[in-house]
């Protein structure tokens, strides 16, 4: 299922009416993504706040107001001109695979669960570092110019070689893994719609306590998921018999339910 929609593009600026305390949890998280040491250099609060302000992912207690989302559960996608979302859903609306689209380049989202004070991100980059190189895939590690610690990768696929970069992003009880795809996966400035889409998302973690490594659900709307159905079943019932088997279904069909071994509940 794929949403695109022609609207205007841009990274979010600073919105009027924003609390002073939800500037400082952006600021927070921002120093959180950059995992450094280095002493912060003066300057000037205002034009820091400005940036702290343009920048995402964000946690939906500091999100931006006045910007148009498709809204899918625990993760708010904004409507950029020329990105398209494609989802993978079963029958009853819920989500396995989410990936934004422009171009040659894809960015594929998943949220996960995590402690409120503790990054996890260094587990789950050492768990994609270990299961890429089980398969044969080329893996390194580098350091993203905004968020810091990250992973490149080369995978084979039959079509050819595939760039991959695995971005993690801290949010309170929260960590957004984000893998981009293509050119945009050796340099950010190939795709800035797409990177427009990436600093613009909203995380909706909720109350719930969940197992730290927990995929948090997505969801669709309830009114696209029935026409989802409605489509689906007018599909099924135009389609051939296929003796049992389902076109497309076998391994790699259904994603699993977590990202990787769940831990304590936080």
């Amino acid at each position: 299922m794929i949403f695109s929609r022609d609207r205007g593009s841009g990274r979010h600026t600073k919105q009027p009416g924003r609390s002073s305390a939800g500037a400082d949890r952006s600021a927070d998280r921002g120093t959180r993504r950059a995992r450094s040491a280095d002493p912060v250099p003066d300057v000037d609060e205002s034009a820091d706040e400005e940036i702290v302000e343009a920048t995402g992912p964000y946690d939906i207690s500091d999100a931006p107001d006045g910007v148009e989302r498709l809204s899918l559960g625990s993760l708010h996608i904004p409507i950029v001109d020329g990105v398209s979302v494609r989802v993978q859903a079963n029958e009853e609306g819920a989500i396995q695979q989410v990936a934004l689209m422009h171009a040659d380049n894809a960015l594929m989202l998943s949220v996960l669960a995590a402690p409120r004070n503790e990054s996890v991100w260094d587990e789950v980059r050492a768990d994609i570092r270990e299961e890429l190189s089980a398969g044969g895939a080329s893996v390194s590690d580098v350091r993203d110019s905004e968020y810091g610690a990250a992973l490149r990768a080369r995978v084979t696929t039959p079509e050819g070689a595939v760039e991959l970069r695995f971005v993690g992003v801290d949010g309170p009880r929260w960590l957004l893994r984000a893998t981009f795809q293509g050119p945009v996966a050796v340099d950010p400035h190939a795709s800035p719609v797409l990177m427009d889409s990436f600093h613009g998302l909203v995380v909706d973690r909720g109350r719930d306590a969940m197992p730290v490594l927990e995929v948090l659900p997505l969801r669709l709307p309830r009114e696209i998921a029935e026409q989802a159905k409605a489509q689906a079943a007018a599909e099924e019932a135009s389609q051939p018999a296929t003796n049992g088997v389902v076109p497309g279904s076998g391994p790699g069909g259904e994603s699993d339910a977590r990202a990787s071994r769940p831990r304590n509940v936080r």
